[in-house]
């Protein structure tokens, strides 16, 4: 039976394909009926025009939902998501043109098809097509990962943040006799806004990293699983469905996830430019003057904004913004009374010792402090992304009371926070033996890559903090579009290779993409060897 139905579900897969293909040829005829040229064209043949292409929708329908059902019911059979493209999908309905055919004609239907599903609702529908559409790469390479011994030849991830150069002193830190504790008071239900002790600790250890100017409420201290929670709850409790936040790309593009999953807001990209325009400026820099011509282009679409959503230090660019800059942004959302969410998870992550870190904590006078939210975490800068903790630091007890209740779906174990509580109460280890390590470390990762990357005369943004380096392969494209971004991607992708590209963070530029450092030596040089092979066989094909 088993084999039968293994049978079956390839026959539905194999009929899935068959219909795609039925559907774009379909497509190709309809082109040809509806792009002849006529020398005079009459009232009758624009309408029979029409007619053609209310045909044309009407088959695509059709189509759409047998390729919908063939692959859903393949997909429940075998308990996979194969890497059929999305349904929902803008790549599966326009046929662009090949870049050995410059010529080709592209197709594009009118009609914005739906995924069928007998089980999911609509809004089951769009998260699932959603997660597929965006982490299809994360499932694979989760399914095959990396080992020196045991899968050497499993995917490398540069793709996602993680910084695995301190595992040794973490995992040795977090072994030690004071971090086990069983109390009942922590196997019970805790406060949703997070245990008082973690709470309390989180606001002296910001106080302290931060250079707040006064010691830090605790109060205004909610804790949940992870800095996206945090991130999410905000939107929630912020901005209406069909709102709008700023946020100036390249960006995080997990924030795009987060802001579709729950919030249903919109995310109102400020396209920054690669070149360099003005004296005493850099690449991909923000401005108010920025900010202020997309907050009118948005009010010019009837957006409502309700505030700007920044990163410090940036990712994936690794900028740190000035004080002076800091309260250049704060001033411009104060204006236009936006709300400024500020996510500072990479802020002990800063590796060049002449950058100096200023959080939007330390400024002593905050143009509107009910306004300003700060985003922590220990993912990055400890690199324990896996006990899941993200902090809230807001001066506003409405905005920290209105987020403390999604504690009640993302709250954090008694005994992780007991375990983080400790840590972060360290303050002689983490100031005398694990940042100073985590900092020499990132810094010959850094040098590592960037040395390679050098050599292969690539250009890169270069700044001295987080966990990546931003790189320009516009050269590897031909011609520089985000479809050949994409068939580099792939190519990486072929090499069991993980990178980001410049599409997932909206930078308006192809061709961008983010790689990560902070990996150990041995998977760090395979890596950077098969990102040049890769690059050397993208090249070959085009010769």
């Amino acid at each position: 039976p088993g084999l039968a139905n293994l049978g079956e579900t390839s026959k539905k897969k194999e009929s899935g394909f068959l219909m795609l293909n039925l559907q774009q040829t379909i497509g190709d005829h309809f082109v040809k009926l509806t792009t002849r040229q006529w020398q005079a064209q009459s009232p009758e043949e624009a309408n029979r025009i029409q007619v053609v292409r209310e045909q044309e929708d009407v088959i695509n329908h059709t189509v759409c939902q047998v390729i919908s059902l063939l692959w859903t019911e393949a997909a429940a059979d075998q308990r996979l998501h194969e890497s059929l493209p999305s349904l929902n999908s803008p790549e599966i309905w326009k046929k662009s043109p090949s870049p050995r055919q410059p010529d080709q004609q592209v197709w594009q239907s009118s009609f914005q098809p739906s995924f069928v599903s007998h089980i999911l609702s609509n809004r089951g529908v769009d998260i699932s097509d959603f997660y597929q559409s965006h982490f299809q790469d994360y499932d694979a390479y989760q399914q095959d990962k990396y080992h020196e011994e045991k899968n050497p030849l499993g995917f490398l991830n540069l793709g996602v943040s993680e910084n695995k150069l301190c595992v040794d002193l973490i995992t040795e830190r977090l072994c030690q006799n004071d971090m086990n504790c069983i109390e009942e008071d922590l196997l019970q239900y805790s406060d949703w806004r997070g245990h008082p002790l973690l709470r309390e600790e989180v606001a002296r250890f910001l106080t302290y990293y931060c250079r707040a100017p006064t010691r830090l409420d605790p109060e205004n201290v909610v804790v949940l699983n992870g800095c996206c929670s945090i991130f999410s709850a905000l939107l929630m409790v912020l901005g209406n469905p069909g709102e709008a936040f700023l946020v100036p790309t390249p960006f995080y593009g997990g924030f795009t996830f987060v802001s579709h999953l729950y919030a249903k807001v919109e995310l109102f990209p400020v396209h920054l430019e690669s070149e360099v325009r003005m004296e005493n400026s850099e690449p991909f820099q923000l401005t108010v003057d920025k900010l202020e011509k997309t907050l009118l282009e948005a009010r010019q679409k009837e957006k409502k904004v309700r505030g700007l959503v920044l990163t410090n230090p940036q990712n994936p660019l690794g900028i740190v913004y000035s004080q002076d800059s800091l309260m250049e942004y704060l001033e411009f959302a104060k204006r236009h009374h936006l709300h400024v969410i500020i996510d500072e998870i990479y802020m002990l992550s800063v590796f060049d010792e002449s950058i100096k870190f200023h959080s939007v904590l330390s400024i002593e006078r905050l143009p509107d402090p009910d306004r300003t939210h700060v985003i922590w975490g220990t993912s990055k800068d400890f690199g324990i992304s896996g006990f899941r903790f993200g902090a809230l630091y807001t001066h506003n007890k409405e905005v920290a009371s209105a987020v403390s209740i999604f504690g009640y779906l993302h709250g954090i174990s008694g005994i992780t926070q007991y375990k983080l509580r400790r840590l972060l109460q360290d303050r002689e280890w983490i100031d005398a033996v694990y940042l100073p390590a985590n900092h020499s470390r990132l810094r010959t990762a850094h040098k590592y890559v960037t040395k390679k990357l050098r050599a292969l005369e690539i250009p890169f943004v270069n700044h001295g903090c987080g966990l990546y380096v931003w790189v320009n392969l516009q050269s590897y494209l031909k011609p520089c579009t985000f479809a050949e971004e994409r068939a580099l991607h792939r190519r990486f992708l072929d090499n069991k290779l993980m990178l980001s590209r410049g599409k997932s963070y909206m930078c308006k530029e192809p061709g961008w993409f983010r790689i990560i450092f902070a990996e150990n030596y041995v998977p760090l040089k395979l890596a950077m060897h098969r990102f040049k092979h890769a690059l050397e066989e993208h090249n070959y094909d085009w010769m």
